[in-house]
């Protein structure tokens, strides 16, 4: 335990040799229920969803490929947790439509997704912090503040990103939700700047009906809720991060998903460039 605290201050992480049999068991699980999918997709004739399997196994590689070209360790934890919200979006959320089976399987995926990202960002700004190359010296409460500040960002990008799709290719990555009534200051008779509430009784499209049991919100609220649950999992995540700091060595939760560097950074060369 004392040898693990001092490699954690020098900006370490725990020596590891490979990764862990549970770890390797939800990989090989993973890319094997993939490939399943995949050919059961090509007996189907869905080429879109044999495509999506295809990148789902690219992502699988890219916790392996981030510690080789940038000598950080993956906790075990934080790169099972990784497969799994790229299986359970990709696969299950697209191919299988958890989607739409599951009205909260969206809303799970952004909560975990602000919360990961969180532990990205801490572990960014940390490496930093402790680097003598860099002259950079954040309080654990600025840490804390940048892994928030850093997964609502991510979080906003990836709403574009789903507009963008919907809007110019026809997508629906932003999820339509129904209201039953609109407040609204366009429906004032008058047209004075005071909302008109309108309860919503039935849909017409075209001049056909269409029982929804209210009006067609095209996104917003959809993307406002995944902004909330964002903001919940990276506020959860940047106070643990921040006391995890503020504590080296004292804890192990925060420890399972905060990557670290294999070795510690080279020192700054004298009269001139960083090493």
């Amino acid at each position: 335990m004392a040898e693990e605290m001092q490699r954690e201050e020098k900006g370490q992480g725990p020596e590891k040799k490979g990764p862990g049999k549970k770890l390797a068991a939800v990989y090989i699980t993973l890319r094997l229920l993939v490939v399943a999918v995949m050919i059961a997709q090509i007996f189907n004739g869905d080429y879109f969803n044999v495509f999506l399997c295809g990148l789902t196994l690219v992502l699988f590689m890219v916790p392996s490929f981030v510690e080789g070209r940038l000598h950080v360790d993956l906790p075990d934890t934080l790169e099972a947790l990784i497969l799994l919200f790229i299986f359970a979006a990709e696969i299950l959320g697209e191919i299988r439509a958890y989607y739409l089976q599951f009205p909260y399987w969206d809303t799970m995926l952004h909560t975990v997704s602000g919360f990961l990202v969180a532990a990205i960002g801490i572990s960014l700004i940390d490496i930093l912090n402790r680097s003598p190359r860099v002259a950079l010296s954040l309080s654990p409460f600025f840490v804390g503040l940048f892994a928030f500040c850093f997964s609502m960002t991510v979080g906003v990008m990836w709403e574009f990103f789903e507009f963008g799709m919907d809007r110019y290719l026809g997508a629906d990555m932003q999820k339509d939700t129904v209201v039953s009534r609109v407040s609204s200051v366009k429906l004032n008779p008058e047209g004075k700047n005071i909302p008109v509430v309108v309860e919503i009784q039935r849909l017409e499209v075209n001049g056909q009906d269409w029982d929804l049991g209210g009006y067609l919100d095209i996104g917003l609220i959809d993307t406002m809720k995944d902004l909330f649950v964002n903001f919940i999992g990276a506020a959860v995540f940047s106070v643990i991060g921040a006391c995890y700091i503020k504590n080296r060595g004292k804890g192990s939760f925060a420890r399972r998903f905060i990557p670290r560097l294999k070795r510690p950074w080279p020192p700054r060369k004298k009269g001139g460039p960083p090493a």
